[in-house]
């Protein structure tokens, strides 16, 4: 019976040994899977990362030696106007200034509390289902045009509007609507 359970024993320490040993190579296995994808991803990003205009080229290290850039992908470099995607819908300075000479005394959060006073005669449709359509977010993207996302819940769609602004009136004009 103590043999027995002396071999009972060992074979379960055994079975754990081996359990845990499949599960550590397993483990190895998925992270050098991993490894191979982050690898692979950073090429991507250093195909498509191009030097920009005032920053210093930082140095990569490619996995694959004989990969050497060629001229025509290190002289292309974006243009300073395709920045505008972190500020889209604020105002610059001077766009501010001209609004405020034009009677308004916050112009964004004019410009946002008047659209929004008059969405309804802006919107191109009706809510649907039961629902009210309404403007839900709104970029003033200078200080002639703005941007509003709109929907009720059902359908969506966005406005291109053109504003004035005369001695602190606001006129708005839907230049253009498309719906999702």
């Amino acid at each position: 019976m103590k043999n027995a359970l002396l071999l009972l024993v060992i074979a379960f320490l055994l079975f754990l040994a081996i359990f845990f040993y499949w599960k550590q190579s397993q483990a190895e296995s998925q992270l050098a899977m991993a490894n191979e994808k982050i690898t692979s991803l950073e090429q991507q990003v250093r195909r498509f990362t191009h030097n920009v205009p005032g920053e210093p080229r930082v140095p990569t290290q490619s996995t694959q030696p004989d990969t050497i850039p060629s001229e025509a992908e290190e002289k292309v470099t974006p243009p300073e106007s395709t920045s505008f995607e972190e500020e889209i819908g604020t105002l610059s300075e001077g766009e501010v200034q001209r609004l405020k000479n034009k009677g308004l005394k916050n112009p964004e959060a004019d410009l946002m509390n008047d659209l929004m006073r008059k969405q309804k005669s802006l919107l191109p449709t009706t809510g649907t289902a039961g629902g009210t359509m309404a403007i839900q977010d709104v970029r003033i993207l200078n200080d002639r045009h703005a941007l509003a996302y709109f929907e009720d819940g059902h359908n969506g769609g966005y406005l291109l509007l053109r504003y004035t602004v005369n001695n602190g009136a606001i006129t708005w004009t839907r230049l253009d609507s498309s719906t999702l």
